[in-house]
């Protein structure tokens, strides 16, 4: 994160950790500093924060204290540049998937369409829904999410967290019929079974390196309907944030604002003997220490 001198003698400047974009109750939309409840680390539980005024991944100052209505993605539409996600990314994971452990980060891309609020539901369009002998195999992947605050072209592994503005956690929203089924084993096809409008919720807040300065060592879960399915930690990612950005580098301009999903550790449907895929109504959360969750409800979507 870059800060001007005369920025950093600013009141709250360098206090401003969790950010967070918000419609107010007078129905403005702000980007603040979130201010925590008592006892809870988790940005989603606050109700007030402090109005930054700038740019989160620039220069900033944090003036007065509002009210929050509403959570919303990080960053705005207009400040999110590209989405880039891994895949199979967690020893558990392949291993219940049994898949081959990769020698190099499986990268993919989602357009910046899929990204969504904390609190969006998941639009299921008539395509992923089933039809036939096609089943709607709908999942869920919690994922630490990281955002990129510097632009950076072929960096090593020691620069890599320093162009991370902050970290987040996401829903890799995945349909596995569109990805596996009719992708051609053992070609997944990732785009089509990854990257409808609406299939990468993520929030509720970016935090600051300052809190977060090991991305390795977070506790990482999500559950479906209140029932605990996934529950692991960033320390069982095979290739960990350093290695992830700087080989997103190589030969790849990454610019202020891209977004990257890391990979989900074991216990989504996919890997399951008797898989229960989500339907219309389902609930998922997603958490991740020193952030907080995310609550989706997947909704089919008629289109008519």
């Amino acid at each position: 994160m870059l800060f001007s001198p005369l920025l950093l003698l600013l009141p709250f400047a360098v206090s401003a950790q969790r950010f967070v974009r918000f419609i107010s109750d007078d129905g403005k939309e702000y980007t603040g500093d979130a201010i925590l409840p008592d006892n809870t680390i988790d940005a989603s539980m606050s109700t007030q924060a402090r109005v930054v005024e700038g740019d989160i991944l620039g220069d900033f100052y944090v003036t007065d204290k509002v009210k929050i209505q509403q959570l919303l993605s990080p960053l705005s539409p207009e400040r999110t540049r590209t989405v880039r996600c891994v895949g199979f990314n967690y020893v558990e994971h392949n291993e219940g998937t049994n898949t081959t452990l990769p020698e190099f980060p499986i990268l993919f891309f989602k357009p910046f369409t899929a990204l969504s609020d904390p609190g969006a539901d998941v639009p299921v369009t008539p395509g992923y829904q089933q039809v036939g002998d096609f089943l709607s195999t709908m999942d869920y992947e919690a994922e630490l999410v990281v955002v990129i605050g510097k632009k950076a072209f072929n960096i090593s592994e020691a620069e890599a967290l320093d162009v991370v503005a902050g970290y987040s956690i996401g829903n890799d929203v995945s349909h596995r019929g569109w990805q596996v089924d009719r992708g051609g084993q053992p070609r997944p096809q990732f785009s089509m079974g990854k990257g409808a409008d609406g299939w990468a919720p993520w929030g509720p807040a970016l935090v600051h390196p300052s809190i977060i300065e090991d991305p390795q060592t977070l506790k990482i879960w999500s559950k479906v309907n209140g029932e605990l399915k996934q529950n692991s930690t960033t320390a069982n990612m095979i290739f960990g944030v350093k290695q992830i950005v700087s080989f997103f580098s190589m030969g790849i301009t990454l610019m202020p604002g891209d977004v990257i999903f890391t990979g989900t550790p074991a216990g989504t449907q996919f890997e399951s003997d008797d898989p229960i895929w989500l339907t219309d109504g389902d609930v998922v959360e997603v958490g991740l220490d020193n952030v907080g969750t995310i609550t989706n409800t997947y909704r089919h979507v008629n289109l008519m």
